[in-house]
């Protein structure tokens, strides 16, 4: 996915935390007093393993580019493992305008949890790849789609791994897990021309036009983007904390209780363009935006980031069990 650093954008609240490695705190759970007089099951522990191979499955179709049979083929298996634990899945299918003015089939793919409850909150990740490897340095290769292993398949491996343990849990809310569509296919870097301004994350405008009225939407948001690359730093985004302040520092701070703040640094990172900013534009979700983004790299993403190295080399367990530990840990202090 490309990321694009908003200029003009305010910027306000920034909050942040302490420090630690984190080894000896994994899969610690707190519950609260009110979750134990429910007699509320917490989610459990997240397991490393399981999540890489989420990922490892989604790379092995190949690379998920919209219109290919690798992208059918893995949208089959993200609602088979969806419905294998448990989720009521719904598919959300429509049309989008690629940054060329091409028409382009979107498959977003929905699983909820707790279906009655009226408080929600939204967990997403896109799971589409991109089909230009345009940062590469020779320009023979820039046509060819990349395997997108942090850049999409991460996110959503980490996403089936909290939904493994989802369906053996009891929250006091409920949780819509969203598997965006179509949010890779934007404007490429040789292109020259006209193109769309908002050509990137078209999955995700989708989704957040189509739930913007509802009563029911979730009430707030994670998503979750390249977070499985060895000893990623994920900086607080700007865009997650000029919409949703409270929430970067409720994760940050969960971050820091289980050790992880390493991975979690406490201070200010770049503005980006990603599925989250719709979800805050269009539908009004405070949704922040959990990316790995160096703004002290040469790239801010990685070397490999829309280049043919996006493959499972790329990909750490520990680095998948952190984001996952935290996401988990925060649903399970949520009130």
């Amino acid at each position: 996915m490309k990321k694009l650093v908003l200029l003009m954008l305010p910027i306000f609240l920034f909050a942040g935390c302490g420090k630690s490695n984190g080894s000896d705190k994994k899969g610690s759970t707190v519950v609260t007093a009110n979750q134990v007089q429910k007699s509320y099951i917490p989610l459990g522990e997240v397991n490393s393993d399981s999540a890489y191979q989420f990922v490892a499955d989604q790379v092995a179709f190949g690379p998920r580019v919209p219109g290919s049979e690798a992208h059918r083929l893995c949208g089959d298996y993200l609602v088979e493992k969806l419905t294998q634990y448990g989720a009521t899945v719904e598919e959300q299918i429509g049309e989008a305008r690629l940054y060329n003015g091409r028409p382009m089939a979107i498959r977003n793919i929905i699983g909820r949890y707790n279906p009655e409850a009226k408080r929600r909150i939204l967990l997403s990740a896109h799971w589409d790849t991109r089909p230009f490897a345009d940062r590469e340095s020779d320009s023979s290769h820039w046509n060819t789609p990349i395997d997108g292993a942090n850049d999409g398949a991460s996110g959503v491996g980490v996403l089936i791994e909290l939904a493994r343990l989802l369906q053996n849990a009891d929250l006091p809310i409920g949780v819509d897990i969203v598997f965006f569509d179509l949010e890779d296919w934007g404007t490429p870097e040789f292109h020259v021309g006209p193109s769309s301004e908002h050509s990137y994350c078209l999955g995700s405008q989708y989704w957040a036009e189509e739930i913007k009225n509802r009563a029911n939407k979730p009430e707030a948001g994670i998503l979750l983007d390249m977070v499985g690359a060895p000893g990623a730093k994920f900086f607080q985004e700007q865009v997650s904390s000029y919409y949703a302040p409270q929430l970067v520092k409720a994760i940050w701070q969960e971050a820091a209780n289980l050790g992880f703040s390493s991975y979690f640094i406490p201070t200010r990172g770049g503005a980006i363009t990603d599925d989250h900013l719709y979800v805050n534009q269009i539908a009004g979700i405070p949704c922040i935006d959990i990316i790995q983004y160096d703004p002290n790299s040469e790239t801010g993403f990685g070397e490999y980031w829309h280049t043919r190295n996006d493959n499972m080399k790329q990909i750490d367990r520990t680095t998948l069990y952190v984001v996952g530990a935290t996401v988990a840990r925060f649903l399970n202090q949520y009130q």
